[in-house]
């Protein structure tokens, strides 16, 4: 595996004072938002400095019941191959559910979402793995996500669930230490069990980043300093393993170049003192060495194999099962229906929540008119929205579909935003971009009026 260093999220808000950082080896940027037809120049200039461009997807939803999206992935494979990526990422989650599988409308929702850690999602979750790795031209990693909630009725560990996964499909992993203190404060899990669990061999790179915690819930929210308790973990993997790569998140909120060459410190901090306790616990010459406790045959776990073991194919019952257990929690969280049986209500409410603030947010960078026209009103408006509309094709057509919804209920009151709002919608929402020559949005005007008499 290519050792990569220390390095950090690339971002186009940051992309300026990325370039000017000392010390950084590599970045990662967000797949979904690089064309490869029309690479950043701030791209181009650090791979011309020998800068390593790690693309790290968001949206193949590989933890899903169906199947990776062709299209999709032909996307990330262009990706890796226009930034010369000697790897790609993605994760270990579904970002979409219902559809052919269940018979019932597709839903989004615009977020990483916990797969069950059960034997059935592990049998879906190799094969869509192999299905990625057979369709790009470099090797894959996948990361562990942070979660608000569990599944009832779990079968295995994070770290049980990982290794198998790395052990029948020879993926690698991305652990982002960050997650595992999420899911320490919201799931109660050990993140020293979690590591002792993992297949060590199989790390690509690591993950840190910041968060907050409200009300006992840790949100992972990529816009807050890196807190200590992460950098703790941090540490104890690298008194385990020295980590190929680390690499910093930073997604909202972004401080002065400053702080954030100070938070790189740190972890380069957190991975020398991690270090040191990993060669001091080597045996020295001279020394005398306690023997560790005899370990029992049976319960010795194998080593994760470098070359893949043949996967075999979801049965389509399993596919069918899981397609519906996803369904019914997504539903819930984005349609307004009842809780699945044994989840926490409470834990679910905080992420339905949290899932229509984002959309809020994001829809609001993809269509930044929207703010400006509605003013104060565009959050309550939206937010109200989404409890009834759930998102069915990406935040691009959920900006259209909010605004054609007000549009449809002649609203804003103010005429002078309504009519703003309608020229905004009217432009964006057909088969293509209305004219803006002088003659031609008279004459569409003028129609407007005569259509209305």
């Amino acid at each position: 595996m290519v050792r990569l260093g220390t390095g950090i999220g690339w971002r186009p808000e940051i992309a300026d004072a990325v370039e000017r950082m000392p010390g950084v080896d590599w970045v990662e940027a967000v797949a979904e938002n690089v064309c490869p037809g029309h690479l950043p120049e701030s791209l181009l200039r650090l791979r011309e400095r020998g800068v390593t461009v790690v693309p790290h997807g968001v949206s193949l939803g590989l933890g899903g019941a169906e199947r990776p999206d062709e299209g999709r992935l032909t996307a990330l494979a262009e990706r890796a191959e226009a930034l010369g990526s000697p790897l790609v990422t993605e994760h270990i989650a579904f970002v979409r559910a219902g559809g052919a599988l269940t018979a019932s409308p597709r839903l989004e929702a615009g977020h990483l979402l916990p797969v069950p850690r059960t034997r059935d999602a592990l049998d879906v979750l190799c094969e869509n793995v192999r299905i990625a790795q057979d369709a790009l031209p470099v090797p894959l990693a996948v990361e562990n996500i942070a979660a608000l909630f569990s599944w009832p009725g779990e079968e295995m560990t994070e770290g049980q669930f990982l290794y198998e996964l790395a052990d029948r499909t020879g993926v690698r992993l991305l652990i982002d230490v960050a997650n595992l203190h999420t899911n320490h404060v919201n799931r109660g899990e050990d993140p020293a069990k979690a590591l002792a669990e993992l297949p060590l061999e199989a790390l690509a790179y690591v993950h840190v980043a910041g968060g907050f915690e409200r009300d006992g819930v840790w949100h992972d929210s990529h816009a807050h300093p890196v807190p200590r308790p992460v950098l703790d973990i941090l540490t104890d993997l690298a008194s385990r393993v020295s980590p190929p790569g680390v690499l910093l998140e930073r997604d909202e909120n972004f401080p002065a170049p400053e702080e954030l060459l100070r938070e790189l410190d740190t972890i380069r901090e957190a991975l020398t003192t991690g270090g040191a306790e990993r060669t001091e616990a080597l045996p020295q010459p001279g020394r005398a060495v306690t023997p560790p406790e005899p370990v029992r045959t049976e319960d010795r776990p194998e080593p994760v194999r470098t070359e893949a073991r043949a996967v075999p194919e979801a049965p389509a019952p399993v596919r069918e099962r899981l397609a519906l257990e996803q369904t019914a929690l997504l539903s819930a969280l984005v349609a307004g229906t009842p809780a699945p049986e044994g989840f926490d209500r409470v834990r679910l409410g905080v992420q339905a929540r949290a899932l229509a603030a984002k959309r809020a947010d994001v829809v609001a960078k993809v269509a930044p008119e929207l703010p400006v026209i509605l003013g104060e009103g565009y959050r309550p408006a939206f937010l109200a929205y989404a409890q009834r509309h759930p998102m069915t094709d990406g935040y691009r057509q959920d900006a259209l579909d909010f605004a054609g919804r007000l549009v449809a209920e002649e609203r804003p009151a103010e005429a002078g935003a309504r009519a703003e709002l309608r020229e905004w919608w009217q432009e964006r929402s057909g088969p293509k971009p209305h004219s803006r020559r002088p003659g031609v949005r008279l004459a569409r005007a003028t129609r407007r009026v005569l259509l209305r008499r």
